[in-house]
């Protein structure tokens, strides 16, 4: 199960978990195959917790990783509604942690 931050619990969605990738793969080079192997280590991740009930933002951490592995566009694309980036302040300082994992500058 997955607790929403309204206090609603619901079972946990793999479609709805690629659904919300889907968006922000919008109009870039992803396949329907890598949607759905996304979904599948997602649901793997919060599994392998082994825990009834899971928040909801615990399954957003769990798309970042395999998302910015993906497609870093879309990753930025779902970080900033995930995250909720407010400023291009906030885009630059993620574009920036992005260069320095890569060893880029």
């Amino acid at each position: 199960m997955v607790s929403k931050r309204s206090g609603v619990t619901e079972p946990f969605s793999r479609d709805k978990v690629v659904a919300g990738v889907r968006r922000a793969c919008q109009g870039r080079p992803v396949s329907e195959d890598s949607l759905a192997q996304l979904g599948q280590r997602v649901e793997e991740a919060i599994r392998a917790k082994g825990a009834a009930e899971i928040p909801s933002n615990e399954v957003g951490l769990a798309i970042l990783g395999p998302l910015r592995e993906l497609d870093e566009v879309a990753y930025l694309r779902f970080a900033s509604v995930y995250r909720g980036f407010e400023s291009l302040a906030d885009f630059e300082a993620e574009i920036e942690q992005l260069k320095a994992e890569k060893g880029e500058s």
